[in-house]
């Protein structure tokens, strides 16, 4: 029986398979390079600061969801570069 995906970060696990290099060197410098901007992180910090504090709208519940979700697949990328760059 096929595996099921029990989350959208399992699922790129799969897809990226971090475990495994094949990237070149400059494709794998170039994926380490690509990162939230400025403006993002402080977002993501506001949004986490009104997650502690209970203030949250539905809305912006979701977009942090959001934000989770890209880092989840962002770390998942560096991964598989860092991985690569030391074969």
């Amino acid at each position: 029986m096929p595996k099921v995906a029990k989350s959208e970060t399992e699922i790129w696990a799969r897809i990226i398979r971090p475990e495994r290099n094949g990237l070149s060197p400059e494709a794998a410098r170039s994926l380490l390079e690509l990162t939230f901007s400025a403006e993002d992180v402080a977002r993501m910090n506001e949004l986490a600061q009104k997650n502690r504090d209970g203030l949250l709208t539905r809305q912006e519940r979701q977009e942090l969801a959001d934000y989770v979700r890209v880092g989840d697949a962002l770390s998942l990328i560096h991964l598989k570069a860092r991985k690569s760059l030391t074969r």
